[in-house]
């Protein structure tokens, strides 16, 4: 009896103890999905440097490469963001195709790091170009 007295109230304290561990590390991971709309009214609400995806249509005549950066604006049927990208965009990055950016606002533009591409389902990866390669190496 003794036993059960101490053995249940130890579990439960261990059952707590890992979700409050697992749910808090959980919460400090997550990163949120937004509109173009839900950002720009969120904005006001989000902490600097709070990060967050951002997801859109490529703007048709927005995007300027300069250097190592990709100046765009991702947008929706009421919104636009202005968004800076560092880094080379994906083979598939074009203007009027949809795309999702991570990163967080700074000033009034947001800043991403890292960009993913929407495609359809019949997407196939390119051949790799062949021409040559075999009958170049052979003497």
């Amino acid at each position: 009896m003794k036993y059960r007295a101490i053995v249940i109230p130890v579990i439960g304290v261990i059952a707590v103890l890992t979700g409050f561990l697992v749910f808090g590390n959980l919460n400090q991971n997550l990163v949120y999905y937004l509109t173009p709309t839900e950002a720009t009214d969120q904005r006001d609400d989000t902490d600097p440097g709070q990060r967050f995806r951002l997801g859109g249509l490529v703007e048709e005549g927005s995007v300027i490469r300069t250097g190592d950066e990709v100046r765009f604006t991702l947008v929706d049927a009421a919104a636009a963001v202005p968004v800076v990208y560092a880094g080379i965009p994906q083979q598939l990055f074009a203007p009027g195709v949809g795309a999702i950016v991570e990163g967080a606002w700074n000033g009034n533009a947001f800043y991403a790091d890292t960009m993913i591409i929407k495609h359809d389902e019949e997407y196939q990866v390119p051949e790799p170009d062949t021409a040559g390669t075999a009958d170049e190496v052979d003497p």
